[in-house]
C-alpha cells in the first residue's frame, strides 16, 4: 500500500505487498522485498537493496552517497537483510570503490541515530543500540551486541557473539565470544549468557573459558598465548576462529584486564 504523499520513483523495483507511509521519498535503483515497511519520512536513495520483512522508521536515510573525500560517484550499493528492523534517523551509507557495498546482515537491529558508514559488513543477528557510530570498513561478526553511544574506529573488525559495553571507543579489534568495557577497552570475560541463550553448552562454554585464560590472564603475549592454545586445546570451530581472529587482526586486538589496572602484552 503505498500513500500517495510519497515518491516512488517508476523504476524502483518494491514488491507488491511492501506498505510505504507518506512522506517517504524512494530513488530509482531501489529494491525492496516483500512484506517491508517503510514508515513517513524515511529517504531511501539509489543502490538501496532491502530485503523482506523489514522495518524502517521515521527519518531514516539508507544508501546516501559515503562520507569519503575519496569517493568519485561509482556506483555502489547498501544490502540489508531480510526481518531486519532500523530505527528512527539511522544512516546507512554506500559503499566505495574499497568495496562497492555496505552491508547488514538479517534480524539485525539498529536502534535510533546509528549510523552505518561506507564499506562496512555488520553480520547477521547483531544488535547496535542507539547512537553507535560505526566508522568506514568496519566488520562485525554475527550475534554481536555493541552498547549504546560507542564509537567504532575506521578498519575495526569485531568478533562474533561479542558484548561491548554502552559508552565504548572500540579502537581496537574485539574477538569473538567475549565481552569487553572499560577505557581504555579491555576484556572483562566472555559473553556466557548470550552463549547459552545461543544454544552453547557448559562443556563449550568451559572450553572458550580456558582459550581466553591462556590469551589473556597468563602473561604471556599474543605470539606465544596462540602457540599454547594450539598445543594445549584440542582443534574446534571456536578454537580455531578465536586463532585466525587474532593472527589476521590489522589493528591489534583490545589487551586483557589485570587487577593492576594494565592489560597484557600484545
Amino acid at each position: 500500500m503505498n500513500q500517495p504523499l510519497a515518491y516512488i520513483h517508476p523504476e524502483a523495483k518494491i514488491a507488491q505487498n511492501v506498505v510505504v507511509e507518506p512522506f517517504t521519498t524512494i530513488d530509482q535503483d531501489v529494491e525492496i522485498g516483500e512484506g517491508t515497511w517503510i514508515g513517513p519520512n524515511v529517504t531511501i536513495m539509489a543502490g538501496a537493496r532491502i530485503g523482506k520483512n523489514c522495518k524502517i522508521f521515521p527519518g531514516a536515510v539508507i544508501a546516501a552517497q559515503p562520507q569519503d573525500l575519496k569517493f568519485a560517484g561509482e556506483k555502489t550499493t547498501v544490502y540489508i537483510g531480510d526481518n531486519t528492523v532500523i530505527r528512527e534517523c539511522v544512516t546507512v551509507n554506500r559503499g566505495t570503490v574499497d568495496k562497492l557495498k555496505t552491508v547488514v546482515g538479517a534480524n539485525c537491529l539498529l536502534m535510533a541515530y546509528v549510523h552505518v558508514a561506507h564499506d562496512c559488513v555488520i553480520g547477521n543477528n547483531c544488535i547496535l543500540a542507539n547512537t553507535v557510530q560505526v566508522a568506514g570498513h568496519v566488520e562485525i561478526g554475527d550475534y554481536a551486541i555493541v552498547g549504546g553511544s560507542s564509537a567504532i574506529h575506521q578498519f575495526v573488525h569485531i568478533g562474533q557473539h561479542a558484548m561491548i559495553s554502552g559508552g565504548s571507543l572500540i579502537r581496537k579489534d574485539v574477538p569473538p565470544f567475549v565481552k569487553a568495557g572499560r577505557e581504555p577497552l579491555t576484556y572483562v570475560g566472555i559473553n556466557s549468557i548470550g552463549l547459552r541463550r545461543r544454544g552453547f553448552s557448559d562443556q563449550k562454554i568451559a572450553e572458550i573459558q580456558q582459550l581466553y585464560r591462556l590469551l589473556f590472564l597468563s602473561g604471556l603475549n599474543n605470539a606465544a598465548a596462540l602457540d599454547q592454545i594450539e598445543l594445549e586445546l584440542a582443534p574446534s570451530p571456536e578454537r580455531d576462529e578465536v586463532v585466525n581472529f587474532i593472527r589476521n587482526s590489522g589493528r591489534g586486538v583490545i589487551k586483557g584486564y589485570s587487577r593492576n589496572g594494565n592489560g597484557n602484552s600484545e
